[in-house]
């Protein structure tokens, strides 16, 4: 797989003091917001991400991955509308284990190393309604994967993906919530014939701490997309499928754990927490 994503993650994030930009601020969370930045507006987001034990099942790879640096640049085309661009330039797998998989053959990097570029997302953002006091804003994300990591590098999968989404988003007192949820349509990188229709959904909450400081928690449908996997390739998850099932059966526990200690420092607001 080409992404490192926790299953739940929780971040404190600085948004740089830029209150014009922050209801578009995307990362750390991977959900969508369905505000957009504003017509000739440039938002610029950059990083770098490093995981450790990160499994590559169609090639066999294992190791420990850093990529650097991630960039993000969302370009806003109207007051309702934006186009974002998000890729990396370098992607490097110190390779720690080999094992045989379905494209091990093909991968060239001979050495105790390998790397790529990040595979580039292009997507559209509109927003669709606005949001309102008694209604939140929704708008639609269509985004399409292109294949820039070669298989050969061990990284890539050489596959074009497309998803869809509906976004929401309403802001109760200090609290903004995010719900996303669509479709996604996944090449197959062993048989080109052949597809995979998945459903994709995310959610987070973001609580504004201060002028330049806000608390962001999110949790993604990964354990549906686990069952998918479990289903049509057995063999290939047993092992290479961590990232999905961060806290296994103890998820629903660490949440209600999480909720009680956030309400309990910030207090909640009414149907949030």
């Amino acid at each position: 797989m080409s992404r490192t994503l926790l299953a739940h993650t929780l971040a404190v994030a600085v948004l740089a003091c830029l209150p014009a930009v922050a209801a578009a601020q995307q990362r750390p969370l991977v959900t969508e917001d369905p505000e957009t930045i504003g017509a000739g507006r440039l938002l610029l987001e950059t990083g770098l991400d490093y995981g450790r034990g990160v499994e590559y099942p169609v090639s066999g790879l294992t190791g420990q991955l850093l990529r650097v640096p991630l960039i993000g640049v969302s370009i806003g085309i109207s007051s309702i509308a934006e186009l974002q661009l998000d890729g990396g330039l370098y992607n490097r797998l110190a390779i720690s284990e080999r094992r045989p998989a379905p494209l091990s053959n093909m991968v060239t990097a001979t050495g105790d190393s390998t790397s790529s570029v990040e595979d580039l997302v292009v997507a559209t953002k509109i927003r669709v309604l606005g949001e309102t006091a008694g209604r939140p804003a929704f708008g639609l994300r269509l985004a399409t994967k292109l294949p820039n990591a070669s298989n050969e590098s061990g990284i890539g999968l050489d596959t074009t993906d497309f998803t869809a989404s509906i976004l929401a988003g309403k802001t109760v007192r200090s609290v903004r919530t995010v719900v996303n949820a669509g479709f996604g349509i996944l090449g197959d990188p062993i048989v080109g014939s052949r597809q995979s229709d998945v459903i994709t959904y995310g959610a987070s909450l973001a609580r504004a701490l201060g002028a330049c400081y806000a608390l962001e928690l999110c949790t993604l449908g990964h354990r549906h997309i686990l069952r998918y996997l479990n289903h049509v390739m057995p063999s290939m998850t047993t092992r290479a499928s961590r990232y999905l099932s961060s806290y296994g059966s103890e998820t629903e526990a660490l949440w209600a754990s999480l909720g009680e200690q956030i309400s309990a420092e910030f207090g909640s607001a009414p149907g949030v927490l």
